[in-house]
């Protein structure tokens, strides 16, 4: 039966939807485990993205550091250093006055002086961990740049055409793609990320363009890492072998458009629903996902989270923080909210003012610190609503806790019930503090592109 009611003045149009029961969806659980295992701290942390350049006036180590209370009381767990190495300029993008692309890397053992210089990143990383931080930083393993002495020392590192000329990957005019099947290359490349962890203690890497670099590299390089540290390994690509290969952890590319077509309303929930599934049921069940709103690229290429996801920016930065296997991700700038898209060869330092978003964030972050329901490994079930083609619902569980997430990805106010005896009991409303009893005969009230999170 659905009923419509029309209100008049600043009262919502409310869609109230009832239903007879149904079966709910079969819970997913993935795939069998790979024989690897993660970090002990990092089944239930998070990643906030660092961007150097443009975390401050100065864009220096020295400065960021003073943002570390602040992030730490927010409930951020492992800090992600955009490349810290020196950057090429030969070729330099956008041209040589600019500071040019971070992932041109002209020294895999040296500090970009951008940034300031070794001791400085050391005392950062010092002070990090002492506050409870991991540290992680990024590691640009398929190519250099265009001047690194690789190229004259060591020619045959890199990979040439048949007219004998360096290969130049993609459009990446300013940098030289390097060649794996040289075991030379392989050997140094894992001592230069041996080096860092020795001479600076970093609890891993997040490794760019892992899919194009040979998955049995990363193997043998993971593998001799890990003899020093148990490090945590995020890679940037979406194939699944990169976790049998040793990553802990991979993007989710796969969901950034689909997310973005339902706000537009060119997807239906179903289809956001197929592609959650076939993430679930293609990788290993110990897997993480990186699952974000927006990150570097996504911010200064393809558009701030405000543009890709309008109104239901929050609704789906809901959904990154209690997905399944998820260890999320937090950009440099969200929790201001940062509103610009962020130039990516020049200094163009982020606004800061009165950090609005940080409460926000900062409720989902430490729900996920003292609720194993959100632990990657947490079960996920979909829960039918009475109104599907708007409410997006599900429950985490693990060890007897739950967490209940109800998303409204609609622009219309909705009213529903939801006949599922899973969601029964004494809860607490995360985000507004009350304490709720719920059964099959409460009446959700949602708000177009409105979330709500229940905690058991």
């Amino acid at each position: 039966m659905l009923k419509r009611h029309l209100v008049f003045g600043a009262t919502l149009l409310f869609i109230f939807t009832s239903c007879s029961p149904k079966i709910a969806p079969t819970q997913m659980q993935g795939k069998t485990a790979t024989t690897f295992t993660h970090p002990k701290w990092s089944e239930r942390t998070n990643i906030y993205e660092v961007n150097v350049r443009q975390y401050s006036p100065e864009g220096t180590f020295n400065a960021f550091a003073e943002a570390l209370p602040r992030l730490r009381q927010m409930g951020v767990d492992v800090l992600w250093f955009m490349p810290v190495t020196p950057i090429g300029i030969k070729n330099r993008k956008a041209n040589s006055s600019d500071l040019g692309s971070y992932y041109s890397v002209r020294n895999y053992k040296e500090i970009n002086p951008e940034f300031g210089n070794m001791q400085d990143f050391k005392n950062l990383v010092n002070r990090a961990h002492s506050m409870g931080f991991k540290v992680i930083i990024d590691w640009v393993a398929n190519h250099t740049s265009a001047d690194n002495p690789w190229l004259t020392t060591h020619p045959d590192f890199y990979e040439h055409d048949s007219a004998g000329n360096v290969v130049v990957p993609f459009d990446w005019t300013d940098t030289r793609q390097l060649n794996y099947k040289n075991q030379e290359l392989r050997d140094s490349m894992i001592a230069d990320m041996e080096f860092w962890i020795r001479e600076t203690n970093i609890d891993g890497f997040r490794c760019d363009v892992a899919q194009n670099v040979p998955a049995d590299f990363w193997k043998e390089c993971i593998t001799q890492l890990r003899k020093i540290k148990d490090v945590f390994m995020l890679a940037e690509g979406e194939e699944p072998e990169l976790h049998y290969a040793g990553f802990d952890e991979t993007y989710t590319w796969s969901m950034m458009q689909p997310m973005s077509d339902v706000y537009h309303l060119k997807h239906n929930l179903k289809y956001l629903d197929s592609v959650i599934n076939h993430n679930i049921d293609v990788y290993p069940k110990n897997a993480y996902r990186l699952f974000f709103t927006t990150n570097h690229d996504e911010n200064s290429w393809n558009g701030t989270e405000f543009e890709k996801y309008g109104k239901a920016y929050k609704a789906f930065a809901v959904l990154t923080q209690t997905m399944y296997q998820s260890i999320p991700l937090i950009y440099s700038g969200q929790e201001e909210p940062n509103r610009k898209r962020l130039k990516f060869f020049v200094r163009d330092p982020i606004q800061w003012g009165k950090y609005e978003l940080a409460p926000f964030y900062s409720t989902l972050l430490h729900l996920r610190e003292r609720n194993k329901a959100l632990d990657a490994d947490a079960s996920y079930q979909r829960i039918t609503t009475c109104n599907d083609d708007a409410i997006f619902a599900y429950l985490r569980e693990k060890k007897g806790k739950r967490v209940f997430v109800l998303l409204n990805l609609s622009p219309q106010p909705q009213s529903f019930t939801v006949d599922n005896k899973r969601i029964n009991g004494k809860v607490k409303n995360v985000f507004s503090g009350a304490k709720e009893n719920l059964d099959i005969n409460h009446v959700f009230q949602m708000k177009p592109w409105d979330y709500l999170v229940f905690e058991y």
